[in-house]
């Protein structure tokens, strides 16, 4: 043997035990997986608590001397056992008592599911990259075509990082529509033509920012969203949108493009989508539902009639990594008429060249390379079903509506709205002569001190301009008796602050 071939099984020897594909490597991913699997059960499967309490200030202290890139390794078995300590001061989504945002607790078939696709890492940009992968995620696509609506031969679509990316992706192909059909300008070529200084995009004053943000992205200007006044119930109202259209048309402004809201932030209100629908068919508009948060109420016999009039957007954002309960990262981009890629086709040589028969994805999305996220509710579907998971669903909603019904009958409380989902609004009020000021610093000041002790992880809102606090309710493990406790601790710390607040108090 000649040094250079022992230099090269020395090579090979080496880096045998960083990757699959040997026996030591196979053993090494096998130790490293129970490790890693007993961290996260000694720091957040057994936690009692939602989070530690941990300060941001105490927290940089203590990763402030933790060298990120050492000269020299430890060894990936220590490496995990001093990673515990991230883990010990992560907030334990898992714990029922973490219901702040809305941040699910991510099913155990999901997170096999992510065991396996970080391992077998393919790439979605191209078809042999991921073969078995691209095939599974097409006929996911299929299936939540159909489940929403969709003709499923007709429709199509694509897996994204969530409602961010597909909030994008369907205002994005509006614009392009728009341009071509209104201006004869392929945008993606020629860039915006003037006439688009006075495009406009729709939506209510609830709906998620990313409407505003799609906007700037694709070169309109925030300005560019015009929002609409909505109801007693925080939906979009059609009278309120009749005339901001017509207010639009007599200022020689062009809207191109209405976001529906299935599921705001705050309070889960939907939109009234058929309505929206109609406004949309008779001003020519691509109608984008983003149903981010209550688009999972389509797996519900009970609730999906909620969604009724989905089926006639033009596009749906839908994320999994919410009432779906998979891990970050997981959405989808439907698309009711998949002709409409056409928009934003695109080929390149490497991965997708014209002619070639392979199916390919990475000419529907915003990313290149992409993860194999559609394993993730594939597995879950697979495990529990449908039904399985619209019961889960179903349950929080029930615990929403019992909780408000809780908080309306306390003197101590006042129910802000009721829940349309599982997200409940409320306020400690322990009288109504309060100022605003003061109500809004007491509630963020119990709210503030619930998370240091972490006894609970509550969400901050505003409402009027007035601080509330909201509980959104995704676990399916945490119980009535659950939020009660929350809500009695609450308590005693709202009178604690009354007690030694004169103004409060009185």
């Amino acid at each position: 043997m000649t040094k250079a071939d022992a230099k090269e099984i020395e090579k090979r020897e080496s880096a045998d035990s960083l990757f699959l594909g040997s026996d030591e490597g196979d053993d090494a991913y096998r130790r490293a997986m129970a490790k890693a699997t007993d961290a996260v059960l000694d720091s957040v499967g057994d936690g009692e608590q939602p989070y530690s309490g941990q300060s941001p200030e105490s927290l940089r202290e203590l990763f402030a001397d933790e060298p990120m890139i050492p000269e020299e390794g430890t060894g990936v078995e220590e490496a995990i056992e001093d990673a515990k300590s991230i883990l010990r001061n992560s907030v334990n989504v898992s714990n029922p008592t973490c219901f702040a945002h809305l941040h699910c607790p991510p099913a155990v078939p999901g997170l096999a599911a992510e065991a396996m696709l970080s391992a077998t890492n393919q790439s979605m940009d191209s078809w042999d990259q991921s073969p078995a992968a691209t095939m599974l995620e097409t006929r996911m696509v299929e299936d939540l075509c159909s489940l929403f609506g969709y003709d499923a031969d007709a429709g199509d679509g694509v897996f994204t990082s969530g409602g961010t990316q597909s909030n994008f992706l369907g205002l994005l192909l509006a614009r392009e529509r728009f341009a071509a059909e209104r201006f004869g300008t392929d945008v993606q070529r020629s860039g915006l033509p003037p006439r688009a200084k006075a495009m406009r995009i729709l939506c209510s004053e609830e709906a998620h920012f990313t409407a505003e943000q799609a906007a700037a992205h694709l070169g309109l200007g925030e300005n560019a969203v015009t929002t609409v006044e909505t109801d007693e119930d925080r939906r979009m109202c059609p009278d309120a949108l009749d005339r901001t259209l017509s207010d639009l048309h007599e200022r020689e402004l062009v809207p191109f493009a209405l976001v529906g809201t299935a599921g705001t932030t705050d309070f889960g209100s939907i939109d009234p989508l058929s309505e929206l629908a109609d406004r949309a068919d008779e001003h020519d508009l691509w109608f984008h539902v983003d149903a981010a948060y209550g688009g999972a109420l389509a797996a519900s016999d009970r609730h999906r009639d909620r969604l009724s009039g989905i089926d006639r957007a033009d596009s749906i954002a839908v994320d999994f990594h919410k009432l779906f309960y998979q891990p970050i990262s997981c959405g989808a981009f439907l698309l009711r008429d998949g002709s409409r890629y056409e928009h934003i086709a695109r080929n390149a040589s490497y991965l997708n060249p014209e002619g070639d028969n392979a199916p390919n994805l990475v000419a529907k999305s915003a990313q290149t390379t992409r993860r194999f996220d559609a394993l993730k509710p594939y597995l879950t579907f697979k495990a529990v079903g449908r039904s399985g998971l619209a019961a889960l669903i179903d349950g929080t909603i029930d615990l929403a509506a019992d909780v408000a019904d809780l908080l309306a009958e306390d003197d101590s409380f006042e129910l802000v709205a009721e829940p349309t989902l599982n997200a409940v609004v409320f306020r400690y009020r322990p009288h109504d002569d309060l100022s605003d000021d003061l109500l809004g610093w007491i509630n963020e000041a119990i709210r503030e001190s619930l998370l240091r002790e972490g006894e609970a992880v509550l969400a901050r809102t505003e409402v009027d301009g007035v601080s509330a606090l909201k509980f959104t309710l995704l676990n399916p493990r945490t119980t009535f008796s659950d939020v009660a406790a929350v809500l009695d601790t609450l308590e005693r710390r709202g009178d604690s602050l009354c007690a030694v607040s004169p103004e409060v108090s009185r």
